[in-house]
């Protein structure tokens, strides 16, 4: 026995009564398929369940195993602290979990507990559940920084764990979608929200993983989710496995996409393995791009894949073109993968002969040394695009009124911090934000004084 059934289920403190007084009639169809989850996971008995949240603590590189034999979480920051959940630990499936990922070269494990209560993305769900079924041992798993692909290929871990201790098993992946669908809504209004929304439900009824991994990250981040890798760990967990998928119910009235999906597996099937037609389709897009490639975007390119495949940085080419080798100037380096950050390294003042040097220098250090990341692997070169930034020279402003968030980039100093935004960036609309943005980055407090500047880019990619 194994997993048996995996849901996604939404996590609106509303839907507890003595939190939503009575805001929870207005989402009756999430309360109803809460309902029939609950009661179907009371008919199957299983001995653990898995929930995935995306509201626990969260590394850039890890994913986070919460540890110890029990915990628990009440509804106190809602205004219902009588209202709690405890529930105990499968500590077995927990190290066993940590030691497949350590064996198959996934970042995840027990280490660097923040905060042992449980988030109100595992309460939720839980306190549904156990309106019904309360007999069973729980473990809870975090979401990372990692692409969405790892986020499958860590389910693909949980549930070889699972097989390996022969455990009755219900996945649970914790996930609100866009909380952009209205205007009244806390995050406002975003064309991608409904968007990402249709996209996903879609996926969700038909159990077509493979069309969910390719949803792109920028309508993910336009629509502003909380819960889409906990569906990637989710459809990672019942890879090469054929499942009976059905939508239960959607909605969003206060502007946040509740999604109820419910996922019985049935036998395996080796032509579901969904992970690896995604690798082909991605490595088959980077080529593409990697086809369109100038001078710059080659010469990053060429240098990262160098120094990873030999160990040696990459002598400067002679048929660069002269700028490149004769003009000297600050430069970002920045790598994707499918859309999503891999790493990004700049320098705001040249430091080297040359711009380059200065490319070559920076891309190693994006791709080995970004501490957000981990290094950058040989099998995911086939997978990188690159983006060069050179910067022009910057300038002094007196007032943020001379700032364009698409135009310009700002450099916000305060004695010797000093905090870089490049410009035109996914996600950051205002100048009020790319301020805020640039000086949390070097440290400088809102009372405190600071000086703008603001730059120019040529950008390559």
């Amino acid at each position: 026995m194994a997993i048996v059934k995996a849901y996604t289920l939404p996590h609106p403190p509303l839907v507890i009564p003595s939190v939503g007084k009575g805001k929870e009639n207005l989402v009756e169809n999430t309360l109803a398929a809460l309902g029939k989850v609950s009661k179907e996971i009371a008919e199957c008995k299983p001995e653990t369940i898995v929930f995935i949240t995306p509201h626990s603590v969260m590394y850039s590189d890890y994913f986070h195993i919460s540890p110890g034999k029990t915990a628990r979480g009440d509804f106190a920051r809602f205004g219902a602290p009588e209202e709690e959940v405890v529930t105990n630990y499968d500590e077995e499936l927990a190290y066993t979990i940590e030691g497949i990922a350590e064996t198959d070269s996934v970042y995840a494990g027990t280490q660097g507990e923040k905060d042992k209560s449980l988030d109100h993305g595992t309460i939720v769900p839980m306190w549904c559940i156990n309106k019904n079924y309360s007999d069973y041992s729980s473990l809870r798993i975090s979401q990372s920084g990692m692409s969405p692909a790892e986020h499958y290929r860590f389910g693909q871990v949980i549930a070889k764990a699972i097989k390996q201790l022969n455990r009755k098993t219900v996945i649970i992946a914790s996930s609100d979608l866009s909380h952009k669908l209205q205007n009244s809504g806390a995050c406002g209004y975003a064309s991608e929200g409904a968007k990402f929304d249709a996209l996903v439900t879609e996926n969700l009824s038909s159990g077509d993983f493979l069309s969910l991994l390719k949803i792109p990250d920028d309508l993910r981040r336009g629509a502003g989710e909380c819960g889409y890798n906990s569906l990637m760990i989710l459809a990672g967990c019942l890879d090469r496995h054929d499942v009976d998928a059905e939508l239960l119910s959607y909605e969003g009235p206060f502007g946040v996409g509740y999604a109820v999906a419910r996922f019985i597996v049935s036998g395996y099937n080796e032509k579901r393995d969904i992970l690896d037609k995604y690798m082909e389709f991605a490595i088959q897009s980077s080529k593409i791009i990697k086809n369109g490639e100038n001078e710059y975007q080659n010469l990053a390119r060429r240098s990262l894949e160098h120094v990873i495949e030999t160990g040696d940085k990459l002598p400067i080419p002679n048929d660069l073109p002269s700028e490149m080798k004769n003009k000297r100037a600050g430069v970002f380096v920045s790598l994707h993968i499918n859309g999503s950050l891999r790493g990004c390294i700049g320098t705001i003042a040249p430091t080297t002969e040359s711009v380059a040097d200065e490319i070559i220098q920076n891309v190693i250090s994006a791709g080995l040394s970004d501490n957000r990341f981990s290094p950058v692997t040989k099998s995911e070169l086939p997978l990188l695009t690159y983006k060069v930034d050179v910067l022009q020279t910057p300038e002094p402003i007196k007032s943020s009124g001379e700032l364009d968030v698409k135009k310009y980039g700002v450099i916000i100093s305060s004695g010797h911090k000093r905090g870089l935004l490049l410009p035109n960036l996914d996600g950051v609309n205002t100048v009020e934000e790319q301020i805020n943005i640039a000086r949390q980055k070097a440290g400088i407090s809102p009372t405190e004084n600071y000086k703008l500047e603001r730059f120019e880019v040529i950008r390559h990619g």
